[in-house]
């Protein structure tokens, strides 16, 4: 099925420790691709915010979006975003730059737990990581993330599922989290926040969306309306990557609408 309004709400740019092509280039990238909006939502690591010197990331992407938005103006809606990780690990400095920075979108994201790696570092073919503990604690921080809702929309709710069952294999009997999924679903829909799908997954060992259809499902019968889609693109070829499969799912699943945000202020997009 062909989709006319391809919206991509989670790409990275060079600004990102881990980007590979400038702003303006995946702009231009996402034009001639026909998307119709796209979010630029660079990596920035709260609990490493100024050891890992993103307090400058924060600005030169800022900047650098804004002139891409000016460029692209009545080609492309070119939405000024951030991926913040971790924010609830420092809650003042996370409010305190989401007050300074007058974005249109901003995701919230957990990749690691206090203290430890990235999810993507580990190594879970080593039998000594009990990684069912590990998923406890991101499941009760991915609570608290939802309960702060300072951003706009949950990212990759199940994250660290790319890694230990994509990459490596291990088995997760996801009904273990049932209870505590709900909650984190039913504080989006109190708040108003918007569920991403997460497409990176479709292209990566797991072979699925983050969080999938089950999650998906479970969001709508608990009244969720609001949900963004992104590609999670670091490269260019991948800019709106796999959005129509996400559009299909969204429509089986009973979505709509997809949300696209200017201003910290959700528009809803027919998906058609």
């Amino acid at each position: 099925m062909a989709f006319k309004n391809i919206i991509d709400l989670h790409t990275h740019t060079d600004n990102s420790f881990d980007g590979h092509h400038s702003t303006m280039f995946l702009a231009e990238t996402a034009y001639m691709n026909g998307l119709r909006a796209v979010a630029f939502t660079d990596h920035l690591e709260m609990d490493a915010f100024h050891k890992g010197s993103f307090n400058r990331t924060a600005i030169q992407s800022f900047f650098e979006i804004a002139k891409a938005r000016s460029a692209f103006s009545g080609k492309l809606i070119v939405c000024v975003g951030a991926e913040l990780g971790q924010p609830v690990y420092d809650i003042p400095l996370s409010e305190k730059l989401l007050s300074t920075m007058k974005y249109d979108f901003v995701i919230g994201a957990i990749h690691n737990l206090p203290e430890k790696q990235d999810f993507c570092h580990m190594d879970f073919s080593d039998e000594s990581i009990d990684y069912i503990k590990l998923l406890d604690e991101y499941f009760e921080w991915e609570l608290k993330l939802a309960q702060w809702s300072g951003f706009d929309a949950l990212a990759h709710l199940t994250y660290p599922l790319r890694y230990i069952v994509g990459r490596y294999g291990r088995t997760v009997d996801m009904s273990r989290y049932s209870g505590i999924i709900d909650e984190i679903l039913l504080e989006l829909i109190k708040n108003k926040k918007a569920l991403e799908i997460n497409t990176a997954g479709l292209r990566r060992e797991i072979g699925a969306t983050s969080p999938d259809e089950s999650i998906l499902r479970r969001y709508r019968a608990l009244g969720g309306e609001l949900i963004t889609i992104g590609s999670d693109a670091h490269f260019a070829e991948h800019m709106g990557a796999d959005i129509d499969k996400a559009y299909e799912l969204a429509l089986r699943c009973g979505f709509d609408m997809v949300a696209v945000y200017q201003d910290r202020t959700p528009t809803l997009i027919p998906i058609e």
